[in-house]
């Protein structure tokens, strides 16, 4: 048996009901993890609200990142071994002392990294790297707008694209949160309850690619703050995905408007960004060049409280939900 929290009903924070549970059992491919920490981020909210359903084969329980210590393997789980320190991409269930995963979205403790660090690393590096540079194609000398930039994913992708050599341009809703944007390497954060971004962008010459979490009317906005031949990356809807606008742009100006999400996605391409971290961004981890942002820590019980700070969006950096005694 295991202790976990469950999501009882649709609703608000208060859903989310510690029980005690029995503990899976990896499958082929897969590997079972006693888990350190959870990070707490997004989709754990909307899963929470309603409106994000598991796939059919991943666990009803919250939580799509975890750090912890593998302790037994699938028939044909490859890469990691028994005893081996970890933080992995989770399918569901990582708000629980015990998780599987595939072994091919696990990877290792970056070097000088806590168990709580890391677990902060998987979902947010794995939406960053796939949206920004595997999809968003971003290289050196190009200016990106980072939407929410003192947000896991926002932190996550200053670092991330200023060592890329990229011109960094975030938004974020306060004056300590736009400091903090600037301190992680952003040339310009822009409080947009002050000040319009569009304005700025265009003044630079327009961004060559913009990752948006926000959606609804900042759609048509990020359109005209794109440069000629621009990127606009949509990776969530914090406001709505529906918008009525003129897409005319689009083609005038040789624009791409793309996005995805993270979570549907297959084992294998999964698995294939995995190893793109491993190859690109761990190293970055290991020299202590990029890591995580840290806001708070709330006990595995206490994730109705994680929430409530996480939604009312006064955090900077990550959250993450302690597991182990």
């Amino acid at each position: 048996m295991m202790r976990a929290v469950e999501i009882s009903q649709s609703g608000g924070p208060e859903v989310l009901t510690p029980i005690t549970r029995a503990r899976p059992e990896p499958g082929h491919g897969q590997v079972l993890i006693k888990v350190a920490y959870a990070g707490v981020n997004r989709p754990d909210a909307l899963q929470r609200a309603g409106n994000y359903t598991p796939p059919p084969d991943a666990s009803d329980l919250p939580g799509l990142e975890a750090s912890g210590e593998v302790v037994a393997l699938g028939p044909g789980a490859e890469g990691v071994a028994l005893g081996d320190q970890v933080c992995a991409l989770l399918p569901g269930g990582g708000y629980a002392e015990y998780v599987v995963t595939p072994a091919a979205h696990c990877l290792p403790v970056p070097k000088g990294l806590s168990l709580k660090e890391a677990a902060c690393l998987p979902e947010t590096y794995f939406t960053v790297w796939s949206n920004v540079f595997m999809r968003g194609g971003l290289t050196g000398g190009e200016r990106i707008l980072i939407h929410g930039g003192s947000s896991g994913i926002g932190t996550t992708a200053i670092q991330l694209a200023r060592n890329a050599g990229a011109r960094v341009f975030a938004t974020a809703g306060s004056a300590e949160k736009c400091a903090a944007c600037e301190k992680l390497g952003a040339e310009r954060a822009i409080n947009y309850r002050e000040k319009d971004f569009v304005e700025i962008l265009r003044a630079e010459g327009g961004a060559d690619l913009i990752l948006d979490m926000v959606g609804g009317d900042y759609i048509p906005r990020n359109i005209k703050a794109l440069a000629d031949d621009g990127r606009l990356v949509q990776i969530a809807f914090l406001s709505s995905p529906k918008v009525e606008m003129n897409f005319a742009p689009l083609m005038v100006r040789r624009l791409t408007f793309t996005g995805s999400t993270l979570r549907p996605q297959s084992v294998a391409a999964k698995a294939r960004i995995a190893e793109e971290l491993r190859t690109h961004v761990w190293p970055l981890l290991d020299a202590g060049t990029v890591g995580p942002i840290m806001d708070s820590e709330f006990p595995l019980e206490e994730a109705r409280a994680a929430h409530e700070r996480m939604e009312g969006s006064t955090h900077i950096g990550k959250i993450v939900l302690k597991v182990a005694d």
